[in-house]
């Protein structure tokens, strides 16, 4: 589809990273951006978001490009983009919907895809009367007489029995989930989780590690599959619990954090996280604090964290480590591509899974470090679904 982008600057954070990540995500979805449409304001527009000088404006370039989607790059209100659709006589999308219908798209495993419709349905919820007159018609003719109610509120019902049955659904596997990571406790092994900011390497960092040829792609949400390998790491620790799990991007759709919180705790559960960083990225800075907000918000802020500041040799860095005030390791700088700096990384584990159990004995617990020595490529762990790529 012919798309045009549409982003408004109203002076927070870096908008040209921002309508370059718009852009990328499009492409994702399966558009293709013609033109990018800008302009500054201090607030949005009620009526059209960006007023109805910029509206024409949009509208005049559609026309001339032939544009079949407008993509805003911003959380519109149904209202706005109602008003918006009417105006500009073409699909209008914002960045919300875009999000999950790139997530629709790579959903793969049972859990990922009802995950993804439980985020859609709420995120349509708000949006039913949207170009469809016939649900503000009162139902009737032969066989269809009913209490007056209109199909607009039957759509409305049927979504709200929908919503409660994929909850149950969510809930047994939540329940699941439990029980392995209850399983992993009693059999002591220390589990680590890879997380993120999109794109920043973590499938390509999770294949070099453990050898599981996980999918890879140059792209936004390239794979929503999460898998889970055990690692050997020598006699003294034994093995890991590698997953690679959650990617994010800014301002991710409360609707998939919601409905994805199941797969989300899976770091809240983590021993230890190792959040990948684009040490190339002009705005890593920022992304680092996107991944963190959404930790707090998982409540997996508490969890142990080591910066792995991936990609050096694009970034004409050297493999090293970094220690804090408390001499612990809080920085590691390692390039996945081309495997430097990973013996580094691999301490790292160690030592944090050696302090982990340290800590555990003195506070009188087992230790969650050790298992049996298995091969690094073998996969005893189950599949579920996450945020996110790679």
């Amino acid at each position: 589809m012919r798309a045009a982008l549409v982003g408004i600057d109203f002076g927070t954070g870096d908008f040209a990273a921002s309508l370059e990540e718009l852009s990328l995500l499009a492409r994702s979805a399966g558009a293709d951006p013609i033109t990018t449409i800008t302009a500054r304001r201090s607030s949005p527009d009620p009526a059209h978001f960006v007023g109805s000088g910029k509206a024409d404006e949009i509208k005049l370039a559609c026309q001339l490009d032939a544009i079949d989607i407008v993509i805003f790059n911003h959380a519109l209100s149904p209202a706005q983009q109602r008003n918006l659709e009417r105006r500009l006589e073409v699909r209008v999308v914002d960045r919300t919907s875009l999000i999950l219908d790139i997530f629709a798209q790579r959903a793969q495993s049972h859990e990922g895809k009802l995950q993804v419709e439980l985020a859609q349905l709420q995120h349509l919820a708000t949006r039913l009367i949207r170009g469809w007159t016939h649900l503000e018609r009162q139902k009737g003719g032969i066989g269809l007489r009913g209490p007056g109610e209109t199909q607009l509120e039957t759509d409305r019902r049927l979504i709200g029995e929908r919503v409660k049955q994929l909850r149950v659904k969510l809930t047994k596997l939540r329940k699941q989930h439990e029980t392995q990571r209850r399983q992993r406790g009693r059999n002591q092994t220390f589990s680590v989780s890879l997380v993120g900011y999109t794109n920043a390497g973590k499938s390509t960092l999770f294949n070099t590690l453990t050898k599981a040829g996980v999918y890879v792609a140059n792209q936004l949400f390239a794979t929503l599959d999460t898998t889970s390998r055990r690692l050997y790491l020598g006699d003294e620790v034994g093995s890991v619990v590698i997953s690679d799990t959650v990617g994010f991007v800014r301002e991710l759709p409360h609707q998939l954090v919601a409905a994805f919180r199941a797969t989300l705790e899976e770091t809240i559960h983590a021993d230890l996280l190792l959040h990948v960083v684009d040490g190339n990225s002009p705005v890593r800075m920022e992304q680092i604090e996107q991944v963190n907000e959404v930790l707090r918000e998982i409540g997996a802020d508490h969890v142990p964290q080591i910066l792995v500041w991936n990609k050096i040799d694009a970034a004409g860095l050297e493999p090293g480590v970094e220690r804090d005030e408390y001499d612990k390791i809080s920085r590691v700088f390692v390039s996945a591509h081309s495997g430097a700096g990973l013996d580094l990384l691999r301490e790292a584990i160690v030592e944090a899974a050696k302090a982990a159990r340290s800590e555990a004995m003195r506070d009188g617990e087992e230790p969650a470090v050790g298992g049996s020595p298995v091969n690094p490529t073998e996969n005893n762990m189950t599949n579920s679904t996450h945020l996110g790529p790679h």
